[in-house]
């Protein structure tokens, strides 16, 4: 494609005074890149309060590139991002924040991985000067566990700042969740990716809308959705109970009504009843650890996700 279309989605919500900013930043960013691209700008109201979805149609009347979708409320971020996708049209998306903390700056970068065979390029934030001691903590113990539980590869401090081709966008576009994490989900999908380290900026206006709330909300429904785990641990736990207190009743046993008490371990009538409660409590365990293998199978084929992924077709 001798000027191949580039769209750039940014979710919204309550983010009247960074939009102008943003524009601009946009604006200048393509032309530095001297019309190799064509372009077109998908800002996503997610049902703001502020009159972001007014300061969008102002930019729309003003450039032919800004397009605006406007939702009937507030929806969340990632099905905001989600739309844009969808509606998007480039041959590669890109995503970044309303609040500046994604510099636009780097996006002729994140276009060179692309042109140089990069279907997805991802942006990793190296500093947050916004983020808490607390946030950072969190999201540091997030990538371990979901590292070790899920098999969705993610990088730590990866971000929704990312390129995606059109490929990639496509497949994208078949997933069905309603509960999803953007980002997780384009990790699953695989391809070729290139990563590109950043500082986020400050935010440009207002507070973040990311509570720490909505992140651990998140961050549990990224558990669920990626990664079994969690259903299969009442199994696991109730196996280990069973086998330990199976192991020590049959001891307390041979130690009491075999050998007659030869170690003197004086195990009374209370402790034995107590042992027998532990040990029928890990069959419960187990029992409900078949049960997870069920629902896990009815996950599997609820989600719908497509069974595989083809990059290029040659029939």
């Amino acid at each position: 494609m001798e000027h191949p279309l580039i769209s750039v989605v940014i979710p919204c919500y309550n983010e009247k005074d960074n939009l102008s900013r943003l524009h601009q930043a946009l604006t200048g960013v393509f032309v530095s890149l001297n019309s190799r691209y064509d372009a077109e700008f998908l800002f996503i109201d997610d049902g703001s309060a502020d009159g972001t979805a007014a300061e969008i149609e102002k930019l729309t009347q003003s450039d032919l590139r800004v397009k605006l979708i406007s939702f009937s409320r507030n929806f969340g971020k990632e099905i905001a991002t989600s739309a844009g996708i969808r509606h998007a049209r480039g041959a590669a998306v890109i995503m970044l924040d309303a609040d500046l903390q994604h510099p636009p700056e780097l996006i002729p970068l994140f276009l060179e991985k692309w042109q140089n065979g990069a279907e997805v390029v991802v942006g990793v934030r190296a500093n947050n000067k916004s983020y808490s001691l607390i946030k950072k903590c969190g999201a540091t113990l997030y990538y371990k566990l979901i590292g070790a539980i899920s098999n969705t590869a993610m990088v730590p401090r990866e971000t929704d700042f990312r390129l995606i081709n059109r490929s990639v966008a496509d497949a994208f576009n078949t997933f069905t969740e309603r509960q999803r994490n953007t980002r997780a989900l384009i990790d699953w999908l695989g391809f070729r990716r290139e990563y590109i380290e950043f500082n986020a900026n400050e935010r440009a206006n207002g507070q973040a809308k990311y509570s720490l709330g909505k992140l651990f909300h998140l961050a549990m429904y990224s558990f669920v959705s990626h990664s079994l785990f969690p259903l299969r641990i009442a199994g696991y736990l109730g196996t280990f109970i069973t086998f330990c207190s199976g192991l020590l009743g049959i001891a307390v046993f041979f130690e009491r009504y075999v050998f007659h008490d030869a170690l003197s371990w004086h195990i009374s009538g209370s402790a034995q009843l107590a042992i027998i409660n532990v040990f029928l409590i890990g069959i419960v365990l187990m029992c409900l650890g078949v049960v997870a293998l069920y629902i896990e199978n009815i996950q599997n084929e609820t989600t719908n996700r497509p069974m595989y992924v083809i990059r290029k077709k040659k029939l």
